[in-house]
């Protein structure tokens, strides 16, 4: 397993079942969790990409909990999310960078060009 920086909400300390104190929290990060809650495309040990439960899109996830990845590693990541697309759908693309419901945590959707939302897109044969 990768050497993951976990976010502050994931790791806080909680009480297990035996009364002791854990430094693993319940949780609270969904893109920390990284629960398989839409299909999978491609997951390596710096991201993850599925289909965005919420907008039907592909998105690549950054496995570290931080929303400012530098230059070369967005770069990284854009490539594989656009590689993706290439081999799963048949539409132009976008990146879209607004982290609009989890901003502490790092990851873009493609987007087709002109639109939002995915449903519907065209697979590719």
């Amino acid at each position: 397993m990768p050497s993951v920086r976990m976010c502050a909400r994931c790791v806080k300390p909680s009480t297990t079942l035996n009364g002791d104190m854990s430094i693993f929290g319940s949780g609270g990060c969904e893109l920390c969790e990284a629960a398989r809650m839409s299909e999978w495309f491609y997951e390596d040990d710096e991201c993850w990409i599925a289909e965005c439960e919420s907008c039907a899109v592909p998105m690549v996830v950054w496995r570290e909990h931080n929303a400012n990845p530098s230059d070369e590693v967005k770069t990284r990541l854009h490539e594989k999310l656009e590689k993706v697309v290439e081999e799963f759908f048949d539409f132009e693309m976008r990146i879209d960078n607004n982290m609009r419901t989890i901003p502490d945590h790092y990851h873009a959707h493609a987007r087709p060009k002109g639109g939002f939302y995915g449903y519907g897109l065209r697979r590719a044969k």
